[in-house]
């Protein structure tokens, strides 16, 4: 490479390095205006500072709920495990798996045949032993016979008839028959198995209606009654369910110092399940034209809560005395007035007197 040709080389390499020192100046000097319209937050070095971005809203009476979340638990309304009174060998299963079965349905069977056998044959004799009282009560009439006979064959006839009582009622224990109205689990036995006492068929739950158990702080104990109603939600289903209070426990729980409550749902369509967790919510007291505010607009600075109102395009500090909370309201009892512009966000960086410029009016509702 020749001398002329380094010198031409060398300039430009030069000139290229003065130009990406000075482009950032020569594009603010070309393009003023466009600086006049970059967003908020940003300071001069001479102590001024442009409008900061912020949200609002415009302060309205609303109506606030006091309340207070707790977990809670669905239960069944009643639950069995199924057995039979007596022990022999399963000739009959007459339900289905996971099918609803009402009341006195009979549900399985073991072998009678022997106490069928003996009914037979207690019921044979009944008809002899009734025509022999008939008989003695005829010569008792006559005195042809002794009140010590007759009631001798009395008594015959009334033993025999407690024998078939006997008979039957061991029968019927041969029988699996659904205590009350509900659906039916897994069978957990086949036909021709032995079944003793200790033998589960199945499990049957009644689901309509279901309770709903929760516990109370000591807190609250007070606020619950038989009557109370209550709502609750359960996963992945937005619909929010009612139910009543029928059952209060007597005393606390001594160990956690909590007291246990149960409210029934109808579950008509016995679309819940027993086992299901429920998100239970109970109104205390209702407040009625509150000053209510989002929990991020108020903020604690020197042992104050504090928020921010838009003044003529500056932030103005308040403080506030806050009352009530929910999760993500709050109540101001003193501080505020209906139709103040509370700003919204960006209240961790705003100072008293900052320029402020609101970027989207937001509705607030309490929750």
């Amino acid at each position: 490479m020749n001398r002329k040709t380094k010198i031409i080389v060398f300039a430009s390499i030069a000139v290229l390095i003065l130009g990406m020192a000075f482009f950032p100046r020569i594009k603010q000097l070309l393009t003023p205006g466009e600086q006049d319209n970059a967003p908020v937050r940003i300071n001069t070095g001479g102590g001024g500072s442009r409008a900061l971005m912020v949200n609002a809203t415009v302060l309205k009476p609303q109506t606030l709920n006091n309340m207070f979340r707790i977990t809670g638990v669905l239960l069944p309304d009643e639950e069995v495990d199924l057995t039979f009174e007596s022990a022999g060998k399963i000739t009959d299963i007459y339900f289905e798996e996971g099918s609803y079965v009402q009341k006195g349905a009979l549900l399985a069977k073991v072998n009678d045949a022997p106490l069928q056998a003996e009914l037979k044959k207690l019921e044979a004799q009944l008809p002899l032993a009734e025509d022999r009282l008939y008989r003695q009560q005829t010569l008792l009439e006559k005195d042809a016979i002794s009140q010590e006979t007759y009631q001798s064959v009395a008594t015959q006839l009334e033993t025999l008839k407690a024998d078939i009582d006997l008979v039957k009622a061991r029968i019927r224990q041969t029988e699996l028959r659904a205590p009350f109205d509900g659906m039916i689990g897994l069978r957990q036995v086949s036909e021709g198995a032995y079944a003793s006492p200790s033998v589960v068929v199945a499990n049957l739950t009644k689901i309509s209606p279901l309770k709903i158990e929760f516990s109370l702080t000591q807190n609250f104990v007070n606020m619950i009654q038989p009557g109370t109603e209550i709502f609750f939600t359960v996963e992945n289903d937005l619909t929010v369910y009612n139910a009543t209070v029928y059952a209060v426990e007597s005393r606390l729980d001594v160990q956690t110092l909590n007291l246990f409550a149960r409210a029934r749902y109808p579950n008509t369509d016995r679309r819940m399940k027993p086992g299901q967790s429920a998100s239970v919510r109970i109104n205390l007291d209702q407040i009625d034209n509150a000053v209510v505010i989002p929990s991020i607009s108020s903020i604690k600075e020197m042992g104050r809560d504090i928020a921010y109102l838009y003044d003529n395009g500056n932030a103005r500090e308040v403080e506030i005395i806050t009352g009530m909370r929910t999760s993500s309201s709050v109540e101001v009892i003193s501080g505020l007035n209906i139709g103040d512009t509370l700003l919204t966000t960006g209240v961790m960086q705003l100072r008293n007197g900052m320029p402020v410029q609101i970027g989207q009016m937001v509705e607030n509702r309490a929750d």
